[in-house]
């Protein structure tokens, strides 16, 4: 009887450690029910769009379609599930000119729990400089300026629940300054990965960000006063309490694949495709490939598609990023353990100026 109860406990074990991460996946898939996918008509709708920016430097050399074989810190962006794969302890500061004069900061840091959960932390930030205000009576300017603040900071969790399925999810506040006017939210992140073949070469991927609560924008910036008069023609203040609308996150939803050409121990190739619904712009596929020598030396670069994306924006386009991407990372090992690293990328953003952004990680 002993002997019974023991096989059925495994039994039991054996098909939970599957049936939690497949529930999760559940999850994921019944969410995206409530988002609306490829709606062009929704474009410029939603706000927060710093949430679709990714601030890193190498998986923003992919064009954001390795949802299935990212790992490590930078899964925090693509697919938290990812970051279970980190080992020991990461950090990354990463810096992208993204268009005009607007700088992109980030920060990260990662470290593994024990052999199955990964604890990560990121912060991003733009810096948009000092802005002119203008008016209606002075349009060359007031001689005054204003500076935006857009940060986003988040917290992630990522575990290993076998050896081929890993899950995770990031909780992002959110905060945003426009001179006198002011919000703050919440996002949630959550991803799935899988992971199979003798060598560990075929990798799936879900993930689906930003979903949280609408955001609206506060502050003195809504009061707006002007000089009215009366009958007997005296002048006299009157006050307006404008009402802003709350404004939904920009949700979307990442399916991936990837396959790893090895070729011996010292040369990798993988391939991967990616499908991505969003919310409030039309749905985009992307496929690419990235060679590795080693862990020395990666050469990667990726397509995004959309419908019309030749076209022009009031024509039906609805997002600039589209087209080729490409990046390319050194990796040199130090002393006990340690590795150096340096990623640069390249991001098509046409009419407009292409982004640029490098990035230095450090892992321990």
């Amino acid at each position: 009887m002993l002997k019974t109860k023991f096989h059925t406990t495994m039994v039991m074990n054996k098909y939970t450690k599957h049936l939690i991460p497949a529930i999760l996946a559940g999850v994921l898939t019944l969410y995206s029910t409530s988002v609306t996918a490829g709606n062009e008509q929704r474009s410029g709708q939603a706000g927060a769009t710093e949430l679709l920016i990714n601030p890193w430097a190498r998986s923003s050399g992919w064009g954001g379609i390795n949802t299935a074989s990212v790992s490590g810190l930078e899964a925090t962006f693509m697919n938290v599930a990812g970051m279970a794969h980190t080992e020991n302890t990461e950090l990354i500061f990463s810096s992208t000119s993204w268009f005009s004069d607007i700088k992109i900061n980030a920060f990260g840091f990662s470290k593994s729990l024990d052999d199955q959960a990964v604890l990560g932390l990121s912060v991003m930030s733009m810096n948009f400089g000092d802005i002119e205000i203008t008016t209606e009576d002075l349009p060359e300017g007031t001689g005054t300026t204003f500076s935006p603040s857009y940060m986003n900071i988040g917290l992630s969790y990522a575990k290993k629940f076998t050896d081929n399925i890993s899950c995770g999810a990031t909780v992002r506040m959110i905060s945003e300054s426009i001179s006198d006017l002011n919000a703050s939210g919440v996002a949630l992140d959550a991803g799935v990965q899988y992971v199979s073949g003798d060598q560990r070469q075929i990798k799936f991927g879900i993930s689906l960000k930003n979903v949280g609560p609408k955001m609206q924008f506060a502050g003195d910036g809504n009061d707006l006063t002007n000089t009215n008069s009366n009958a007997n023609g005296q002048d006299f203040p009157m006050s307006y309490d404008m009402r802003v609308d709350a404004f939904e996150l920009p949700s979307l939803l990442n399916i991936g694949g990837s396959y790893d050409f090895n070729y011996g121990t010292d040369h990798r190739l993988t391939v991967a495709g990616n499908f991505t619904s969003n919310s409030f712009s039309k749905d985009q596929f992307g496929a690419g490939a990235e060679y590795a020598y080693k862990s020395y030396f990666m050469l990667r670069a990726g397509y995004v598609y959309e419908d019309d994306i030749t076209g022009e924006f009031s024509e039906g386009r609805t997002t600039a990023f589209t087209g080729l991407n490409y990046g390319v990372s050194f990796e040199l090992p130090l002393s006990n353990g340690t590795n150096f690293g340096i990623d640069y990328s390249y991001r098509a953003a046409s009419p407009l100026a292409s982004p640029n952004s490098i990035g230095v990680r450090i892992t321990l």
